[in-house]
């Protein structure tokens, strides 16, 4: 079958062993669903992957994609959870949590294999390429947002770095949540954009807001950690789920953060109970997930080109190749 895979790891040119060809098809095993997958998308997860971060020289090659939406073997449309080994279920009792892809063939294929464990109903309102996008960004969002921010209605939240999956996903979701949203980026158009789904206002990275916010939802790292923490009240709240400009900021702040006694969250993906809630919220309240571009499998290069560019807002998703 035809698949993206990592065929090399390459901490500095990661695309460069990105391949994209035959693989073969996944082997049924007990306890397993076999998915024909219909959308995947793309994850900063899947460029770290071929860094080496979390995956490692001896599992080569390894299909990339930890998110996808398809029809299992009964027919039933179905979204998968990308978070392996959380229960046991189909893999056994002492096997450490992973993502997939860290030890299990990835869905940037045809077909994928999971545990049935990690196979969730897709909600008829949601196409297969939206709910392809919330296993992964968009589960990291809510969970960062409503579980480890927790956050109310009328609270004040500044997202990071607009533009990429997860602070994306932040604003739509804090939006229709009645967040008071303030975002942040670089880059004019996408501050434009950020407004236009919902935050109140986008400024420049390092700008001084109108107030002090409730929770900061931080996924860039050292280039805006210092923003994050300087931006909070006392007492708030900055959730991280990521460094994508790197995890060693030039000033920690640690004063500011004990004197004001500030909580810094680590936060990583979510539950499957959180991925159903976030899959009925987008079901009921409308909340769809904000799609840059759809591609054929056969063009992958050019979304791991764009996302390792950041020349994106939202999600790049990928559809087999006809």
């Amino acid at each position: 079958m035809f698949a993206a895979y990592a065929a090399r790891i390459d901490p500095d040119q990661p695309l460069s062993g990105l391949e994209l060809g035959d693989r073969p098809a996944p082997e049924a095993r007990p306890g397993w669903s076999t998915v024909t997958v219909r959308a995947a998308s793309l994850n900063h997860h899947d460029l770290w992957s071929l860094r080496g971060v979390g995956l490692s020289q001896d599992r080569l090659p390894m299909i990339l994609g930890c998110d996808a939406a398809g029809v299992d073997q009964d027919g039933n449309e179905v979204v998968l959870h990308s978070v392996v080994g959380q229960s046991g279920h189909g893999v056994g009792p002492k096997e450490p949590r992973s993502i997939l892809t860290e030890r299990y063939q990835g869905t940037f294929a045809e077909q994928v294999t999971v545990p049935t464990w990690n196979v969730l109903p897709k909600p008829k309102e949601l196409s297969f390429a939206e709910a392809a996008c919330l296993p992964t960004a968009w589960l990291t969002a809510y969970r960062m947002l409503f579980t480890n921010a927790g956050v109310r209605p009328g609270d004040s939240v500044l997202v990071q770095g607009a533009g990429g999956g997860v602070a994306t996903a932040a604003i739509v979701l804090g939006k229709a949540a009645g967040l008071r949203v303030f975002a942040t980026s670089r880059d004019k158009a996408k501050r434009e954009r950020a407004v236009e789904l919902g935050a109140l206002e986008a400024y420049e990275p390092g700008a001084r807001l109108p107030q002090r916010v409730d929770a900061v939802i931080e996924t860039v790292g050292a280039a805006t950690w210092s923003h994050s923490v300087k931006s909070l009240r006392p007492g708030g709240t900055l959730v991280i789920s990521g460094a994508t400009s790197g995890d060693r900021p030039t000033h920690a702040e640690l004063t500011r953060i004990f004197f004001l006694e500030l909580k810094v969250v680590g936060s990583t993906m979510g539950s499957k109970d959180e991925l159903e809630d976030l899959l009925a919220f987008c079901a009921t309240t409308g909340v769809r997930p904000v799609i840059d571009e759809v591609l054929p499998l056969d063009r992958a290069r050019e979304g791991f080109q764009r996302l390792e560019s950041g020349d994106l807002f939202g999600k790049i998703v990928l559809t087999p190749t006809a």
